[in-house]
């Protein structure tokens, strides 16, 4: 029995990782990332602000490959996937005739239509939202998306992601240049904060064929998918965990001081899958909020925190992994801090890999076979004894 985690920080890049470390002016606590080598990767500035690497585990820096800065495409190229096209964003929101089209075939009004950030988006349309149930529609600032807001309590959870799906379909029969809607639910707490939960939707483009997920199916390994990595890599999983609850007695903590951070949920779905890792099993986890939470609202302080909770947590992941076992950390790609909001960023990004037992060659495993990031899904399909079948399925979409 072998295990295979890839767990992706997401948006946190090499140059986002020390535009965040130049910005904060505090002490950070990177114990366990420095231990498997994140701060060698660093300039040399930041060096000293960072633990020992032991030495027992591989660092490095991949270039991405595919030519846009974006989830689905960071995520899709670990599995194999290149993709050399680039896409627009919707500065001025979407086209009135797709806007209508849309109203149509769900059977209700939307509103807004404006390119903003989520958090914005919401709070100034929310209390309309309650009012009239029409969704919030609005074009994401960095990425080639249609995000539709909705309240759980106004607009069920199941009838949002028919909603988002229905979206996505017919803007591929019209044209509309996008990899995906969101549909980004909510909720409004007691105290009049809107907080967005974990049962967000993301509908995504068909996939061009088959990646390592499906080759790691048919060959009978047993594949997790934990947080929103199933929504961006959209095959077919052996499970898809996605929680909104903590174990009691799991010591798992809310970094955000009204707790609407999600990354506390991947992670125990992290831990429930290596729980029930019984035979071969690759866990493909994403932990979003230096993204969605920190990155876009340039929270350099949250941020740090964040990162300095997932480092936290993982002592809890090795004690669960096995002789042998495989354990990935990167990102899909960075966030840029601009005045105005934070932007995705098409850059270096950390490879930190550890198998326990083993030194820092990985008991044999080769590295630079594969372009970019599908480093990582090679690196998994070795672990799995399927590297030349990966490495030949490889797609490579053009411009």
């Amino acid at each position: 029995m072998a295990t295979a985690l890839v767990l992706v920080l997401d948006a946190v890049g090499i140059t986002t990782l020390e535009y965040l470390l130049d910005h904060y002016s505090g002490s950070v606590h990177f114990p366990n990332l420095s231990r498997l080598g994140l701060g060698t990767l660093l300039d040399e500035r930041h060096r000293s602000r960072f633990g020992p690497f032991d030495g027992g585990s591989y660092a490095a820096c991949l270039e991405q490959a595919s030519a846009s800065a974006d989830s689905v495409v960071g995520h899709r190229e670990m599995m194999g996937i290149v993709d050399a096209r680039i896409y627009d964003l919707f500065p001025d929101g979407f086209p009135t005739n797709y806007i209508a089209a849309l109203e149509d075939r769900i059977g209700r009004k939307t509103m807004f239509n404006q390119m903003a950030g989520g958090v914005e988006a919401i709070e100034q349309n929310a209390a309309e939202h309650a009012r009239t149930g029409h969704p919030i529609a609005y074009a994401s600032m960095c990425d080639p998306l249609l995000q539709l807001a909705m309240d759980e309590a106004v607009i069920p959870v199941s009838e949002q992601r028919r909603i988002a799906d229905i979206a996505l379909v017919l803007a591929l029969e019209m044209g509309i240049p996008i990899t995906r809607v969101i549909d980004r639910a909510f909720v409004k707490t007691p105290d009049g904060e809107y907080v967005r939960t974990a049962n967000r939707h993301d509908a995504v483009l068909p996939l061009p064929g088959s990646t390592l997920v499906d080759i790691l199916t048919e060959r009978g390994v047993r594949t997790v998918a934990v947080g929103k990595t199933s929504d961006l890599v959209n095959t077919v999983y052996s499970e898809e965990l996605h929680l909104s609850a903590v174990d009691q007695g799991v010591d798992l903590r809310f970094v955000h001081p009204k707790k609407k951070d999600t990354n506390p949920f991947t992670m125990q779905g992290v831990l429930h899958a290596l729980n029930d890792a019984r035979n071969d099993t690759f866990i493909f986890a994403n932990c979003v909020d230096t993204d969605a939470l920190y990155g876009h609202t340039r929270d350099v302080d949250g941020a740090i925190h964040c990162i300095e909770e997932c480092d936290r947590v993982l002592p809890m992941i090795e004690a669960r992994l096995q002789m042998g076992d495989l354990l990935i950390i990167t990102a899909d790609h960075g966030m840029e801090h601009r005045a105005d909001y934070g932007y995705h960023n098409r850059e270096p990004v950390p490879l930190l890999v550890k198998r326990v037992g083993r030194g820092k060659d990985l008991g044999g495993m080769e590295f630079g076979q594969t372009l970019g990031l599908t480093q990582v899904g090679d690196l998994v399909a070795q672990m799995f004894g399927c590297a030349g079948e990966f490495r030949r399925s490889i797609i490579k979409i053009p411009a």
